[in-house]
């Protein structure tokens, strides 16, 4: 005849107190990148319900200079992100102080462009851009980066 075994866990010990979720990521910007951060999230509200834009027509098509350029450039981007990464992105209102990875990791692009840190900027896109999309993100990229500095 078998035999059951019954093996008896001790019961979790509770912590003294509960330990609440952090997410200080926001807390870390200045207010130059968070200005950035909410025009970047300003636009992806109102890009949310538009067309999705085929990111080598959109590239191809932007030769703007002027003050409508870092508009058409965050829109442009903004719009062909989801497509370059294979997946949905994730952008929180403008104003909110948590950052998700997704606007993390486009801030941490754009400051390594301004840093001329081309090594990282190089590693960020192969981290998370298709092979064939990199190049024009990174144009993207750059052109909102140049728009920026300039304001």
């Amino acid at each position: 005849m078998d035999k059951l075994l019954v093996l008896r866990l001790p019961n979790p010990q509770p912590t003294s107190k509960p330990i609440p979720p952090q997410n200080d990521l926001g807390a870390a910007y200045d207010s130059g990148t968070r200005e950035r951060l909410n025009t970047l999230r300003l636009c992806a509200m109102e890009c949310r319900v538009a067309a999705r834009t085929d990111l080598f027509e959109a590239c191809a098509l932007l030769r703007i200079d002027g003050e409508d350029a870092k508009r058409t450039f965050v829109t442009t981007f903004i719009k062909c992100f989801s497509e370059a990464v294979h997946g949905p992105v994730k952008w929180y209102r403008p104003g909110v102080i948590d950052v998700t990875f997704d606007e993390a990791w486009v801030l941490r692009c754009l400051a390594s462009i301004e840093a001329g840190d081309h090594s990282s900027f190089e590693f960020l896109l192969r981290s998370r851009v298709a092979k064939s999309d990199r190049r024009y993100i990174g144009f993207l990229l750059g052109r909102i980066s140049d728009q920026f500095s300039q304001v």
